[in-house]
């Protein structure tokens, strides 16, 4: 008799639905899919958008980019960011060594920096330097928005000039003018630029464009870095020639 009346409450036990079997319809669950590719989509707009900019950066001169960039402030902020996931995929961003090179200067170096994007180089040296930020429009605080052929900057106000990819479009050469223009003699000029740009000219052409330009290679150039070559220069005593030396860089093209 016991074991029956078990079984049959075993039997009235296993016949009662489970809590993991519920009854309640199952909840929908998210498509992944379709979210993973509406991000894809909204990255690939993104990265078309970057580019085109970046085309036009370097097709343009100074004060064309400023007046565009100063009607649509918004344009930067998409460049930036564009710029920004390019940055991500690079083995060592130049502006690291930049800032490292600039930790080991006497403190107090009124440093310009050319191009300045997100200001960083401000954001990690403003309490050793008094660094100034010239950029086609304020992104970051104290970033002073101009065309930097020509900046606000007094003549021989700088102990350095910094251009970190920022040699853009047929104003390269008035760039670098202006460079001389607020370097203090024997001031120096440090460049850095992406190496696919010299495939239609050597860096030699370069270097001898700059010398014409009124600066002397303190030192050989740095290719150590797959991607990017950087150099420094210093501000002569002699007067810049009045003819823009023939190199032009090619346009850096972006995937």
């Amino acid at each position: 008799m016991g074991k029956n009346k078990r079984k049959k409450r075993s039997k009235k036990a296993a016949d009662k639905p489970s809590a993991a079997k519920s009854d309640a319809p199952a909840k929908p669950q998210a498509k992944k899919s379709s979210g993973s590719l509406a991000d894809k989509l909204r990255a690939r707009l993104a990265g078309g958008r970057f580019r085109s900019l970046n085309e036009a950066l370097y097709t343009n001169s100074g004060g064309e980019n400023f007046r565009r960039f100063q009607a649509e402030p918004e344009l930067a902020e998409a460049y930036h960011r564009g710029f920004r996931e390019q940055a991500r995929g690079w083995p060592r961003n130049p502006l690291d060594d930049v800032i490292a090179q600039l930790q080991a200067l006497p403190s107090r170096a009124v440093v310009a920096d050319m191009g300045c994007g997100d200001a960083r180089l401000a954001a990690e040296l403003g309490k050793r330097h008094d660094v100034r930020s010239f950029d086609l429009v304020a992104t970051a605080p104290g970033v002073i928005a101009c065309n930097i052929e020509r900046t606000p900057l007094k003549n021989g106000e700088c102990d350095v000039v910094v251009f970190c990819l920022a040699l853009m479009g047929p104003s390269l050469w008035r760039f670098v003018g202006e460079a001389f223009r607020v370097l203090k003699p024997g001031g120096l000029l440090k460049v850095v630029e992406v190496r696919s740009r010299f495939e239609d000219a050597s860096i030699d052409e370069f270097v001898a464009g700059c010398r014409s330009a009124g600066f002397d290679l303190v030192k050989p150039y740095d290719a150590s870095n797959r991607m990017f070559v950087a150099f420094d220069f210093q501000k002569s005593s002699r007067r810049p020639s009045k003819t823009d030396p023939a190199f032009a860089f090619r346009a850096c093209v972006y995937k």
